[in-house]
């Protein structure tokens, strides 16, 4: 499984999670213009902001998988980033530690940039950039991804593809309110745990070198010269 295909496939699987989480954001943007067009070139500014932000944090962590990497240290990464991804997908299922407050504190710088954003002509795309950075599961598993990446390029292309993933079905609802009922949100909901520890286990396999075809491939003389 090639790691774009990866990436977008956690976008396009974590997409309705996106429309329950950050859709009552994106529904509340106002349109300073009228007409179809408008609207519709505003949401997929909306999205393309979102895409912008995902790439910009790409590049930080494919920086640092790129450091991670010339140090030998990418299997060691890979394990922690898989254990780490099924503790949390252990967590959600079986419920250890409550989440209820979450993000909020994290979300309270965010408020006066909304509220400036909102009355801006540009509203649509620096509201979309904003959103691209506010604390989200998804994003975190996104960049576990980016992390285990070998160099920067890689990072960004990877928060590229996993953006675009999110894009289509958040586009459809930002054009029609009410596209996904809540009851049908929290099914994808209950699935998203079990997804979690498919990528849990797949970084797990990929770093242990098992020499597994696409999933755990043998240790690169490359990476065994690095150590």
């Amino acid at each position: 499984m090639s790691d774009s295909y990866l990436a977008f496939m956690i976008g396009l699987l974590g997409s309705v999670h996106c429309v329950g989480m950050c859709g009552p954001l994106a529904f509340a943007v106002p349109s300073l213009r009228k007409g179809k067009g408008y609207l519709l070139l505003d949401k997929v500014l909306y999205q393309t902001g979102r895409i912008v932000s995902y790439c910009l944090l790409g590049m930080i962590f494919g920086l640092i998988g790129e450091q991670i990497w010339l140090q030998g240290m990418q299997q060691i990464v890979s394990i922690i980033s898989g254990l780490m991804i099924l503790l949390v997908a252990c967590n959600r299922i079986f419920k250890f530690v409550s989440n209820q407050n979450g993000n909020s504190l994290l979300l309270k710088p965010f408020n006066k940039l909304f509220g400036y954003a909102m009355k801006h002509k540009a509203n649509h795309l620096i509201i979309g950039m904003i959103n691209g950075l506010l604390p989200c599961g998804f994003v975190y598993l996104a960049l576990a991804g980016a992390l285990n990446t070998t160099d920067l390029f890689k990072g960004v292309e990877f928060m590229f593809w996993f953006g675009v993933g999110t894009a289509p079905l958040m586009l459809i609802a930002t054009l029609s309110i009410g596209f996904t009922s809540q009851l049908f949100r929290r099914k994808i909901n209950r699935f998203i745990p079990y997804l979690m520890v498919f990528l849990g286990v797949w970084f797990l396999l990929r770093g242990l070198h098992l020499d597994i075809p696409y999933l755990s491939p043998a240790k690169s003389a490359s990476a065994a010269e690095c150590r």
